[in-house]
């Protein structure tokens, strides 16, 4: 059986003995793994992950006032998705997730956060890697480059009370998130869109209940969200021709779900981005008397409000801009404004939270490597963030 355990340089030695040239090597390699799965070496440390990861890539100097520990520095999948999503036969630029998770170990990553399990069709493996086999694949290219997956933007039942299909569906993530060997679990949408303390009740019951699962499965079930959770709660005041409230005592959406959830089971992941476009959108509101309050977010007061709960992290930057709605451009990690050097040494805990670059707009139909060269940018500014003296 092929050993997807091989080094790159094996890889290279292998396609040259064969006399072939890289895009029929890839495409060998798609077919044998199609319907060969090798098994996961559980805590390998290949001599590649501790050049190139363990030693920070290269930034080690300083360490000691490093904001970002080397092991923490991690990248969302999302941010490179058309590299995996991209045809390995007919380009030489990284592509699939083998070939991704080899380019972002040699910038330095140690961590990755999955956004689904797809990739393109012609990459060894094949489409679609959502199952028992498909995750012992991909754990052993984790192994194979010292990565780690620490979350996953999956399967969230929408029904509730929930459907044995939804269950059984759920259940088979938490298995597939196991053998990954990651720790935490989640979605990447916020849990209800509604304003309204009745429906961010029931998000809290479900929540709960989805945790407990998770929990019995070792794992952590998080939430990450975007501005519209730190909205303020529609929780009083007149009521609408529908009977809901259209008045606020001013708790934000977010902080009543945190409250109403147990903090051994529901878990959050703040994007640091949409927290401080939140900031710039949601200062005031309209209270229960009629009047008109200020209230303006903090981001970091947040997260020290209720440090353990944050174990991940998006670390994703912007520049201003004030005609777009939401007052931030997005732009490569490190090269806007938000100030990270403060929202790290603020909330602390540096060898507890989990930060993954991100960048939602990184693909470039023009640049097809800009993606990837955005997520050298971000690994090298988060690796060089220290503290304040």
């Amino acid at each position: 059986m092929t050993d997807f355990h091989d080094t790159p340089a094996a890889d290279e030695a292998l396609r040259h003995r064969l006399g072939i040239d890289r895009r029929r090597f890839l495409s060998t390699c798609s077919a044998v793994a199609a319907g060969a799965i090798a098994a996961p070496v559980f805590g390998a440390a290949p001599s590649f992950a501790q050049s190139q990861v363990e030693s920070g890539g290269g930034h080690g100097h300083g360490r000691g006032h490093e904001l970002v520990p080397a092991g923490k520095r991690g990248i969302i999948l999302y941010t490179v998705r058309d590299a995996t999503g991209r045809d390995p036969l007919s380009t030489d630029l990284p592509s699939g997730f083998r070939e991704v998770f080899k380019e972002l170990a040699r910038y330095g990553y140690k961590q990755v956060e999955f956004a689904g399990y797809g990739q393109h069709a012609n990459a060894p493996g094949g489409a679609n890697l959502e199952s028992v086999e498909g995750a012992k694949l991909l754990r052993s290219w984790l192994d194979a480059y010292g990565l780690r997956a620490q979350g996953n933007h999956g399967f969230i039942p929408s029904s509730w009370p929930l459907s044995q299909a939804d269950l059984d569906t759920f259940k088979k993530h938490l298995e597939i998130a196991n053998i990954l060997g990651m720790d935490h679990m989640g979605t990447g949408g916020d849990p209800t869109g509604s304003s309204y303390k009745a429906d961010w009740d029931v998000a809290a019951d479900k929540w709960n209940a989805l945790g407990e699962i998770a929990r019995r499965a070792g794992l952590k079930l998080y939430t990450h969200n975007h501005d519209a959770a730190y909205g303020f709660l529609l929780d009083g005041g007149p009521l609408d021709a529908q009977g809901r409230p259209t008045r606020s005592s001013g708790i934000r959406k977010l902080e009543y779900f945190l409250k109403g959830t147990d903090p051994r089971t529901v878990w959050l992941e703040m994007d640091i981005f949409w927290a401080h476009v939140a900031q710039y959108k949601f200062h005031t509101y309209t209270a229960h008397d009629g009047s008109t309050r200020e209230n303006v977010f903090d981001p970091a007061a947040l997260v020290r409000a209720h440090n353990k709960r944050y174990p991940l992290f998006h670390a994703k930057d912007g520049t201003r801009n004030d005609t777009n709605g939401m007052g931030y451009d997005m732009v490569p990690f490190g090269e806007g404004v938000i100030d990270y050097t403060t929202f790290f040494s603020r909330v602390g805990e540096k060898n507890y939270h989990n930060p993954m670059v991100e960048q939602d707009n990184a693909p470039s139909d023009t640049d097809l490597g800009q993606s990837l060269k955005y997520a050298k940018i971000g690994y090298n500014n988060m690796a060089a963030l220290r503290k304040k003296h």
